[in-house]
């Protein structure tokens, strides 16, 4: 029997990390040691205080249903960060929380787009983007930011990318995967740009606002500009600045009209989130910040030893990443070669495959001594680690 499936799943690839994830794991289930940096993870623990949290209401019975867009505690937290972080005020109907960020940004554009209608997204980006959008007919339209420019969005080609059928901007800084940062001066040129498409929606990710390095400060669009703030989703979540990736619990402020249709899309797919998750992420909004400072600064030591690392091999660029914890090599130098295992390299793809399956095993003395291989992910334009 011949089965079908719904058109707007017709070409649609499974994330790059995460295939890259699945991969890794296949190769550990045939015994081959692989670390697997595909997937942007912390290797921190949860806090203690946070996983009290979550036992404690489990305890107290906090496992009924919970209301589609959070409970009050949690939306009452999540209030008090934005006011406290990002110097932006959101009233209970216009703040939600999801299963992790993803959500907020498949409940946003599932609400907002018909076909055709464009998304425009800065590159390198994390890959979800486009392909959520692409699920609901939308047409990505991607927006290079250059190495040699520290990876930020130039005003300019950003004006160049926009259309009257541009829909969303997609801004995630500090940026997965190249950690670059833009201030808030480097924002405003940025808004004054949106200010000139009124049905443009903004999406910004600061999922890694706490992870900055060298003093280098991240900031909110809407706080940079406030008269914009009725056009801009501010997303954020407690996975990686808490470390606390499994929970899945992401949170969005933003217009109470598009809340209200997010919280619709929301209810019709997963109803609200999980109850002892959502207890669990208040107490680290509410928390001390000395454990967040403590992994940022763990992350700026590891960054400047990668990026060195990454320097010294031939054929290999690394801008040093403001934030995130991710460094973002370019292998433009090692394109039109061959490798060791008779591996034409002429795509990104092409690298990264190769360097999970011959680059360190078993031909690599130092891998046959007990090293591990590591495993990359392919990216837009270079290699993400």
């Amino acid at each position: 029997m011949a089965r079908s499936f719904a058109h707007r799943l017709d070409g649609l690839p499974a994330p790059a990390t995460i295939e890259m994830a699945r991969r890794a794991r296949a190769l550990r289930a045939e015994g081959r040691p692989v670390i697997s940096l595909a997937l942007g993870e912390p290797d921190f623990p949860t806090p203690p205080a946070v996983v009290e949290a979550a036992h404690a209401a489990a305890l107290a019975g906090q496992t009924k249903y919970p209301p589609v867009d959070g409970t009050p505690a949690l939306k009452a937290a999540i209030a008090r960060k934005f006011t406290r972080e990002n110097g932006l005020d959101y009233a209970p109907d216009e703040i939600m929380a999801s299963n992790g960020g993803k959500q907020v940004i498949f409940n946003a554009f599932m609400a907002t787009l018909n076909p055709g209608d464009e998304v425009v997204v800065p590159a390198p980006y994390w890959v979800s983007y486009p392909l959520i959008a692409r699920m609901f007919g939308g047409v990505p339209v991607v927006v290079p930011c250059r190495e040699e420019e520290g990876f930020k969005l130039d005003p300019a080609a950003l004006a160049a990318a926009l259309t009257p059928k541009s829909r969303w901007l997609v801004l995630n800084f500090p940026n997965n995967p190249t950690g670059a940062v833009m201030t808030a001066e480097e924002l405003e040129p940025i808004a004054e740009i949106v200010r000139r498409y009124p049905d443009l929606w903004v999406l910004s990710d600061e999922i890694y606002e706490h992870l900055v390095f060298d003093g280098v400060r991240s900031a909110s669009l809407a706080a940079v500009a406030p008269d914009l703030k009725d056009r801009i989703v501010t997303l954020n979540g407690v996975s990686k600045a808490y470390a606390m990736t499994g929970w899945r619990v992401g949170f969005a402020g933003g217009p109470k009209d598009l809340i209200a249709a997010m919280r619709g899309v929301q209810g019709n797919a997963t109803s609200g989130i999980c109850t002892i998750a959502q207890a669990a992420a208040a107490a680290a909004l509410d928390g001390p910040a000395d454990l967040v400072k403590e992994m940022a600064a763990t992350y700026g030591r590891r960054r400047q030893m990668v990026v060195d690392a990454l320097r010294r091999i031939p054929g290999l660029t690394c801008a040093m990443p403001e934030g995130a914890f991710y460094a973002y090599p370019g292998v433009a130098g090692c394109l039109g070669r061959t490798t060791a295992g008779g591996t034409r390299l002429e795509t990104d793809h092409d690298f990264a495959l190769a360097f999970l399956d011959e680059a360190m095993w078993p031909r690599c003395p130092a891998a046959r001594s007990g090293s591990l291989r590591i495993c990359v992910s392919p990216a837009p334009r270079a290699m993400q680690i």
